[in-house]
């Protein structure tokens, strides 16, 4: 039979978009210059004989109980879900110099005092490692190391070798030899990707693969790395402050959206035992135009400080800038305020920020930011131990919270004595001591709630 020929495609190396021919920007993700040329092999279209497969009915499956592979690092468990589960494939991306490789080689060093663990690096030599090691304090007794690129001789030496828990870094660096392409290439992250995941599940070995991601943010590679997987981690953060978030995107055995809240020091990362005392260390007493929000980061609720600066505009447009929230809520606020109640903000600038660089996601934020832009129009403080919880309307209404009774009892044990809450809110299951007061409507902040809330 004769031989097939291959043929080339042009492969975007953001999205995997495939054209046969070259494109200045991809027509699928609209990238500029991402497309490279790449060999594509056809499989052989010889007859073979296929054998078929063994199917059984769910009922028939025995269920062993769950076992987590605990890391003693409780902030990495929590976003695991409780846990590493054996056989499973687990993701974590960041910017450069966030910390991915130091938190995965402590949890490494602790996984090694009772599994078999071996850490592959296709970014750095043995004695690298071995410094980084002792900068941290890691005692490397148990722990494998593995100094290699080609994957099938990373899993033929892990199967020898009998390992139960493998630490990739990176999958950028690693290359298929029956793949086309180069290291970091679509085709190749795709495929080792691939390779690794079949591992997982078929040794019912852990994988823990770490990526590199792109200047938006998004792990670099196909999007199917991260429907592949078991589990998306995030490593969030400033890379010069000190503080690191660790969220979870994806989960298949935990929550989403869960967080754990590490600092970086010079000998590796700590965990943050009381995040909600970290996010409010710097703040300030009576300074107008401040507000405490207390958030939910999947179980865990969170306290934060909302910071907002109001000065007259120098030019015909009033500047609007925001750090930690979405852009398009806060404009629309900015109009229920000026509608409601009757505020002008049209010749003023405003600023807005999450102290500590906390991005948060929820509506419940809506209140807490009314309150603070009120304070700083009208330079009024909010009193200390005053806070809010609650979702703004277009009319001003305030809509049901969820997860209210978390949210305050987190309040109760920060020494908060008042909250303002939303009156769909009530009755609520909550029995502590903070003194609660419901509203129907933003215009109340300005009547007798006001006076409540604002102090001297």
């Amino acid at each position: 039979m004769a031989k097939m020929k291959s043929t080339t495609v042009f492969v975007c190396q953001q999205c995997g978009f495939e054209s046969p021919k070259w494109l200045g920007r991809c027509v699928s993700c609209n990238t500029w210059n991402s497309m490279v040329e790449e060999t594509v092999i056809p499989a052989s279209s010889s007859s073979r004989s296929l054998k078929s497969a063994e199917i059984k009915q769910l009922s028939e499956v025995v269920m062993t109980k769950e076992q987590r592979i605990l890391s003693e690092i409780e902030e990495f468990d929590r976003v695991l879900g409780g846990g590493l589960v054996e056989g499973s494939l687990v993701l974590v991306g960041g910017d450069p110099g966030i910390g991915k490789s130091t938190l995965a080689l402590q949890a490494a060093w602790n996984y090694s005092k009772m599994k078999k663990v071996l850490y592959v690096s296709g970014e750095e030599s043995d004695t690298q490692i071995k410094m980084r090691a002792d900068r941290l304090g890691i005692k490397s007794d148990g722990l494998y190391f593995l100094g290699h690129t080609d994957v099938d001789e990373i899993i033929a030496s892990a199967k020898n070798a009998k390992v139960e828990i493998i630490i990739i870094d990176s999958i950028q660096t690693m290359e298929c030899s029956s793949c086309a392409g180069g290291a970091g290439s679509v085709s190749q992250v795709r495929e080792s990707c691939m390779r690794f995941m079949s591992l997982a599940k078929n040794d019912n070995i852990a994988v823990i693969i770490i990526g590199h991601v792109t200047k938006d943010g998004n792990i670099a590679g196909p999007r199917i790395l991260e429907h592949m997987v078991d589990c998306v981690l995030y490593f969030e953060g400033e890379r010069l402050r000190t503080y690191r978030i660790l969220r979870a995107v994806k989960n298949r055995f935990g929550s989403t959206n869960e967080i754990g809240v590490f600092e970086m020091d010079s000998d590796g990362l700590h965990e943050v035992k009381n995040p909600s005392s970290m996010m409010l260390s710097g703040r300030r007493d009576n300074t107008e135009g401040s507000s405490v929000i207390c958030t939910m980061e999947g179980s865990r609720p969170i306290m934060a400080e909302i910071q907002v600066l109001i000065t007259p505009t120098g030019f015909g447009t009033p500047r609007r800038m925001v750090s930690g929230l979405d852009y398009n809520r806060m404009v629309m606020i900015l109009a229920v305020i000026e509608k409601k109640l009757r505020l002008s903000i049209q010749n003023q600038d405003v600023y807005i920020n999450i102290a500590g660089g906390m991005k948060i996601n929820e509506t419940v934020v809506d209140l807490p930011l009314v309150l603070a832009i009120v304070s700083g129009i009208k330079n009024i403080p909010v009193k200390e131990k005053a806070a809010s919880v609650g979702e703004v309307g277009l009319t001003g209404e305030l809509r049901f919270v969820s997860h209210m009774e978390k949210r305050l009892t987190e309040l109760e044990k920060m020494g908060f004595e008042v909250c303002i809450i939303p009156k769909a809110n009530m009755p609520v299951k909550y029995n502590g001591k903070l003194k609660l007061y419901a509203i129907d409507n933003i215009s109340e902040v300005t009547g007798k709630i006001g006076e409540i809330i604002y102090g001297n």
